[in-house]
């Protein structure tokens, strides 16, 4: 098969960095970018001469295109991806996939009838840090998973379409997709607003898995200072992961705690500390989308599944609606 040709709609904050990895990559070209706006399609044109440029979606689902990137609003998702499926496209959109479960359920279906790949730019999952984390889980190095707790804070921009959570929590709640095999059981958020915006500009998520294994994520656009961190403590080690750091965005902590009974009265207790070494693995330093470009064009021409595909992308988005819910309902647990 020769290259991939892709066509991209959206080409405002993250599709230029879509653009340019197709563009660049062997496999695949870019053939035409769709956007809305003049001055985007303007800037294309001065980049890419050879790439076409369009106003309306329609010529990428009828033109001689093989794949579609989406990097629209997440309100545009659902019927774009649609018709892009119906047209016999694959897909490749971002995050979150869809702004309902039941949207992202008929997409997933639509691929499968079609024989498409559907798959969701969760972009982090594709960074060297996060496939670290990945490889010491499974090595068993970690031991028993306890929980994960992350950080996502920055004075941001706020959204016109969605809060805090939906703009900034789908990252981390696809890191957890990934690092965490067993799906979760219950969410619960809580979400605050104080700048009289119309959604809340902060938030945390709770959120419990049968085996015990637990989750907490916060989210902020009200922060002074920007923090992209996250712990995934274990029995035997833990992992302290920092995306802000340069170069040292993983260390691997040999510590933790257990309690002795020792045959004493049940009412006492010796809590017994472990403190060794720090481990800073080296972690391939390859832009995450380069992986994953190259990742949606192997899966076409293999006819492999996505590390991020639908049925990724839907759990997030099934996560999201339950965080919803909870605010609705006085920070209840949803039930998943």
């Amino acid at each position: 098969m020769g290259k991939l040709r892709v066509g991209v709609i959206g080409y405002g904050y993250w599709g230029p960095n879509l653009v340019r990895n197709f563009y660049a990559h062997e496999g695949s070209t870019v053939t035409v970018v769709c956007d809305l706006s003049e001055k985007n399609l303007k800037n294309v044109q001065e980049i890419y001469p050879a790439i076409d440029t369009t106003k309306n979606a329609d010529e990428l689902f009828s033109g001689d295109v093989d794949a579609v990137a989406i990097a629209t609003p997440v309100g545009t998702h659902f019927e774009l991806a649609r018709r892009a499926l119906e047209a016999g496209k694959h897909v490749l959109i971002e995050k979150p996939m869809t702004q309902t479960a039941e949207q992202g359920e008929e997409l997933i279906a639509l691929a499968k009838r079609n024989d498409r790949t559907l798959m969701v730019d969760h972009t982090f999952v594709y960074t060297g840090a996060i496939r670290k984390m990945r490889e010491l889980i499974d090595s068993g190095e970690l031991g028993e998973l306890f929980y994960f707790d992350s950080t996502r804070i920055n004075l941001g921009l706020l959204q016109e379409d969605v809060n805090v959570i939906w703009d900034l929590a789908p990252h981390d709640l696809s890191i957890l997709t990934y690092l965490i095999d067993e799906k979760p059981t219950a969410v619960q958020a809580v979400g605050y607003n104080h700048i009289g915006s119309s959604h809340e500009e902060l938030g945390s998520i709770n959120i419990r898995y049968q085996s015990g294994f637990h989750a907490h994520l916060r989210v902020s656009w009200l922060s002074p200072v920007k923090m992209r961190t996250a712990l995934l403590g274990g029995s035997k080690k833990m992992v302290v992961y920092n995306d802000v750091e340069p170069s040292e965005k993983i260390r691997v902590y040999d510590k933790g705690v257990a309690v002795d009974l020792s045959g004493q009265e049940v009412t006492a207790f010796t809590p017994i500390y472990r403190a060794s070494d720090v481990l800073i693995p080296e972690l391939d330093r390859t832009e995450a989308l380069t992986v994953e470009t190259g990742h949606f064009i192997d899966c076409i021409e293999n006819g492999t599944r996505p590390l991020t595909g639908g049925e990724e992308g839907l759990q997030v988005v099934r996560m999201l609606e339950a965080t919803g819910e909870s605010l609705k309902h006085d920070n209840i647990f949803l039930t998943l």
